[in-house]
Formats: structure tokens, C-alpha cells, sequence
């Protein structure tokens, strides 16, 4: 029975697919733990150089260096210490194949798929014999790993990680992500569109009630601040539709809420036609911000 099933290698700062081995096995959980490297991948400027993820029989490593990560997919009875002396023996063979200029000229997933022959024989040599192929001893590994310990990771805290929790990833300063959310459409432009207009309404509104609150004592000073308030609401609903964020969910509904309070607020400065209007508006765009995903890759871990 093969221990190493899968070998992945991955460009930090995107997650951009540099090489995989071919993919000769087919169970179910096998699949899943693909489909988990993807979304590791995604966060791996945000996690250790070094980590693991377990599963049920089947458990994730992974080993990041010098902006190009080696993962892998391993049964739960190869030793801990194997499965990183593997990633090592990998890493040595990538460098030794492509320099690290190559590495970040790359622009399209799999450019170095040539190397999954180098992979296939690595695992070979592992799943046959068991031992270190290269410069790695498993002596070194071992003492290595007890001095610093690989970071037991779950796949929640990997999501929760890379902004992941309700659906959208955000990037981060310095993490060197790359993500992006789908196309912007028709309805978007629409939400976009009648956003604008409503904070500008807002804004005029407000603005023009400065000059009669200053008239009368500050009477409607409220009404200032819930037309001022309202249009920076809106402002913010177009940045939440244009630019994912993390905890978008209840940003956005907060939003929502605000909105609907204040135009509450305002009955009897404006009609109910005018209070309906604006109160659907945001809800509209509360609903395209959510519906918005991110991107999905069109990369497959597979080959």
C-alpha cells in the first residue's frame, strides 16, 4: 500500500500551482484532502513554514521555503517524521531544477509539470524502500522536528485563517495574496448605480439641512446626522460589493440596519415612497454583497 499518495508544489505568496504528481488513486477521501490543498494554498503566507493538517486516514504536510511550498498527501501510518523527510527530499530536487527567478516569472498554473517525473520516482523510492532519496538524513529530520514541531493545523483554522469564514478571503498587508472576487454584474452595476444616487440624496440633503439647523437653534441636528449617517453607509456598501473583507456578513447586515434606522428617522422629511426607495436599495445591495463570491481558480490539484 502506497503511504505518499500525493505530492504538491505550490508559489507561496498566491498559491499558484507549480507541479503535481499524476494522481492514480481515486478514493474518496483521497479527493477531499485535494480539494483542502487548494484552500491551504490559498493561505499560505499567513501560515507556518512548516504544519499539518489530519484527517481521518489521510493527513496533510506541508513545508514552506524561499516562497515555494511542498505539500503532500500521506496515510496516517507513515511516520511524521518521513512524511517531512519526503517534503525535504522534494524541496532539494525542485531548487535544484529552478532557480527562484523562474519560479516568480511564472505566470501560468503547472508551468514545470515536466518535474512530476521527478515527484513519481521520489514517492517511488518512499513508498518502496521508505528512506530519504537525497541529502536529508531521517536522523536530521527527527532532531530537527523535535526542536521545532510542525503546527497541527484544522481545515476551519486554516479557512478562518485566509478570511475565509463566510465565504470571502481578504488580503492582507504583506501576505502577498492575490484574490479575487467574480465579475461584477449587471445587477452590480445596477446596486452600484442606485447606491451612488442614494448617497448623494443623503449627502445633499444633509448638507442642506446644516444651513437650516444653524437657522433654528440645532432643532434638526438629528436629521443632520442621520442623512450624513445614511451616506456614509452607502459609500460603504459599494466598497463592501467591490473589495472582499473578512466577517462580510455582518458588516454588511450592520450596514443594512443602520440604514433602514435612519431613513426611519427621517419620516416625515421624507415620503414614504422616498423611505421605500431607499430602504431597497440597501436591501438590494446587501443581498448582491453576499451573493459576490470569490473567484473561483480554475486550477485543479490534480493531473
Amino acid at each position: 500500500m502506497s503511504l505518499i499518495l500525493f505530492a504538491f508544489v505550490v508559489r507561496v505568496r498566491d498559491g499558484l500551482p507549480l507541479s503535481a504528481s499524476t494522481d492514480f488513486e481515486h478514493n474518496r477521501e483521497l479527493q477531499e484532502r485535494k480539494q483542502q490543498l487548494r484552500t491551504i494554498s490559498r493561505a499560505l503566507g499567513l501560515l507556518p513554514e512548516r504544519g499539518t493538517v489530519q484527517g481521518q486516514d489521510l493527513h496533510i504536510y506541508f513545508v514552506s521555503s524561499e516562497g515555494v511550498s511542498y505539500m503532500s498527501v500521506c496515510h496516517c501510518s507513515l511516520p511524521v517524521a518521513k512524511a517531512f523527510c519526503f517534503l525535504e527530499d522534494l524541496r532539494w530536487e525542485f531548487t535544484a531544477c529552478f532557480n527562484s527567478t523562474v519560479v516568480a516569472l511564472a505566470v501560468r498554473p503547472y508551468p514545470f509539470l515536466e518535474f512530476d517525473s521527478a515527484i513519481q520516482k521520489l514517492k517511488q523510492q518512499y513508498n518502496q524502500s521508505g528512506g530519504p532519496a537525497l541529502e536529508v538524513t531521517l536522523a536530521e529530520v527527527q532532531e530537527d522536528l523535535q526542536i521545532h514541531p510542525p503546527q497541527v493545523l484544522t481545515l476551519e483554522e486554516v479557512e478562518l485563517t485566509n478570511g475565509a469564514a463566510n465565504g470571502h478571503m481578504e488580503q492582507l498587508p504583506g501576505s502577498g495574496q492575490n484574490l479575487r472576487l467574480e465579475p461584477v454584474t449587471a445587477p452590480g452595476i445596477l446596486s452600484l448605480v442606485l447606491n451612488i444616487m442614494c448617497a448623494s440624496l443623503n449627502l445633499i440633503r444633509g448638507v442642506h439641512h446644516i444651513e437650516y439647523t444653524f437657522q433654528d437653534d440645532y432643532e434638526g441636528l438629528w436629521n443632520v446626522v442621520a442623512f450624513l449617517l445614511a451616506f456614509v453607509c452607502c459609500v460603504f456598501q459599494c466598497h463592501l460589493y467591490l473589495l472582499h473583507s473578512s466577517v462580510k456578513k455582518l458588516k454588511s447586515f450592520a450596514l443594512l440596519s443602520v440604514i433602514v434606522i435612519c431613513n426611519a428617522y427621517l419620516f416625515g422629511v421624507r415620503n414614504v415612497w422616498q423611505l421605500i426607495f431607499h430602504a431597497s436599495v440597501a436591501s438590494l445591495s446587501t443581498v448582491l454583497i453576499l451573493s459576490r463570491k470569490l473567484q473561483d481558480r480554475t486550477d485543479d490539484c490534480g493531473v
